[in-house]
């Protein structure tokens, strides 16, 4: 069975994959799920909270193991991932990017959000950016909207109350990889097909971009661990077993 590490998303923390690391590790597979600097259950000041620091995290997470992992990114974890694996690709199996930001060399994710592609993106539209260093929030009706409006109410509403304020720095900042490192690592994609966030058109320039060698299309809007847990779980399974 494989070992997964699994990066969350903007506003998030490893309480994001709660709902599939259960189930996951029913199949067999060892799980460990990550809080990135400033997010979750991790206090880092913001002014220390940046892209390379988000990137070391997902390193050492790989580096607790001497068997090779599945490196997972969920939505901004796209971005986090795919420099994390330029900086440690030989402990990296495969990706998988979930409803994630798959950038290119350069590319920051604030770059990917302004393509033609992510035109209709609520995230962007509904954010609300304060401080020195910036964070970014959304109201909780906003985040209801953007990220879960497949999600059953209660457990919509118990997520959001979990959520953090996001700094900005690490989604301004483009990722530094090798095009030829990039390409060699094996690459799985999964659709969220009732996406308000990363629009479903944007998702699939990414992937068009950055072929894969797997795409599952879910049902599912932007938080599909809550809106198609079972499916998820069964793509992520998938992807494991043909790594």
């Amino acid at each position: 069975m494989a070992r997964f590490v699994l990066v969350h998303g903007a506003f998030g923390g490893a309480w994001t994959w709660e709902p599939v690391t259960g189930p996951l590790r029913e199949l067999g597979h060892t799980v460990h799920a990550i809080d990135l600097p400033g997010s979750g259950e991790d206090f880092t000041p913001v002014e220390e909270v940046t892209l390379d620091r988000y990137a070391a995290s997902a390193c050492d997470a790989l580096a607790e193991s001497s068997e090779p992992s599945v490196l997972v990114g969920y939505s901004m974890g796209g971005v986090v991932v795919t420099q994390a694996a330029a900086l440690s690709p030989e402990r990296v199996a495969s990706l998988v990017f979930v409803a994630a930001f798959m950038p290119g060399n350069g590319q920051s994710l604030v770059d990917l959000t302004r393509l033609p592609e992510g035109a209709g993106d609520q995230i962007q539209a509904n954010l609300v950016v304060e401080g020195e260093p910036p964070v970014g929030s959304l109201s909780n009706e906003a985040a209801a909207v953007a990220v879960y409006n497949r999600t059953p109410v209660e457990r919509a509403e118990a997520a959001i109350a979990r959520r953090r304020p996001q700094p900005l720095a690490p989604l301004i900042t483009p990722v530094s990889i090798d095009a030829e490192v990039l390409a060699s690592i094996p690459r799985s994609y999964v659709h969220t097909l009732q996406d308000n966030s990363i629009p479903l058109l944007l998702q699939r320039r990414m992937v068009s971009e950055h072929p894969c060698r797997a795409v599952v299309e879910l049902d599912a809007d932007h938080a599909p661990q809550l809106s198609a847990t079972a499916e998820l779980v069964a793509a992520l399974d998938r992807f494991a077993r043909d790594t």
